[in-house]
């Protein structure tokens, strides 16, 4: 059986991360799941946006400190230009905005195929366990605050998993971890059916621990894999979901 072929911040490598049509994109290219980074804005709002300040899509100001509506004024796919690798992104605003938790999981929701949704929570943060808590809540609209839905929870933070764990008992978790040595440690206390999201450089630079992370039978969740010396390694592990910025390009690979 394939791995499932996750969506880095959508199709990130062709179209601006993180904004509805990149999303839009990797659905089209078959992706069988979306991944984005959630950080919560002063009014309330969880936001689809990976870095605290703005400065990556050449914007100022933070996150946390702006609302919602300060956010929506921004053109969050301009840093990008308009078309890559062929790709041209759709002129509507809508399209090109900041990009709301909810607007993405609606999305997902009336998607006319199964889809699941990656989620992780970004620490630290000036909200604490406020995202979390907002976090839930909005799954709970979508029916999806329990098991047997299409959304895991992801973070580095150990601390925001327990949170997720006990707010939402039945929601997959997926503990990231990037560097081997955080392993060792993390190891000891992390849930027995927690996922592991383990990076593919520390894969790429420690293959005896990549050998025995696969043999521990923990669902292994590997990020970015975007290559396809990167995606061998992947198969070889026999890993069960692998997060890319290029889904379309992998999926090809896997068809192959």
């Amino acid at each position: 059986m394939r791995p499932q072929v996750v969506a880095h911040r959508g199709a990130s490598h062709d179209i601006a991360e993180h904004t509805l049509a990149a999303y839009v994109a990797a659905l089209d290219a078959g992706a069988d799941a979306l991944e984005c980074d959630v950080r919560l804005t002063m009014d309330g709002h969880l936001v689809c946006v990976h870095d605290r300040h703005l400065r990556r899509i050449g914007a100022q100001g933070l996150v946390s400190e702006m609302t919602l509506a300060e956010l929506q004024a921004i053109d969050f796919a301009a840093w990008k230009g308009d078309v890559r690798s062929g790709v041209t992104v759709d002129p509507d605003p809508d399209m090109r905005g900041v990009l709301t938790l909810h607007r993405l999981l609606r999305t997902v929701h009336d998607y006319d195929r199964h889809v699941e949704v990656a989620i992780e929570t970004k620490h630290p943060t000036r909200y604490g366990g406020l995202t979390e808590g907002r976090l839930v809540d909005v799954l709970g609209d979508f029916g999806w605050a329990g098991p047997g839905g299409p959304v895991r929870v992801m973070s580095f933070s150990f601390t925001a998993l327990q949170r997720v764990e006990r707010l939402a008992p039945g929601v997959p978790l997926v503990q990231l971890v990037d560097r081997a040595a955080n392993w060792s440690l993390l190891r000891h206390v992390i849930g027995e059916d927690w996922w592991l999201g383990a990076g593919i450089d520390m894969l790429t630079a420690h293959p005896k621990l990549a050998r025995r992370l696969a043999q521990k039978g923990r669902n292994l969740h590997v990020y970015t894999v975007n290559t396809e010396e990167q995606l061998k390694l992947c198969l070889d592990l026999q890993v069960q979901s692998l997060i890319t910025d290029r889904p379309g390009f992998l999926l090809g690979l896997l068809g192959r």
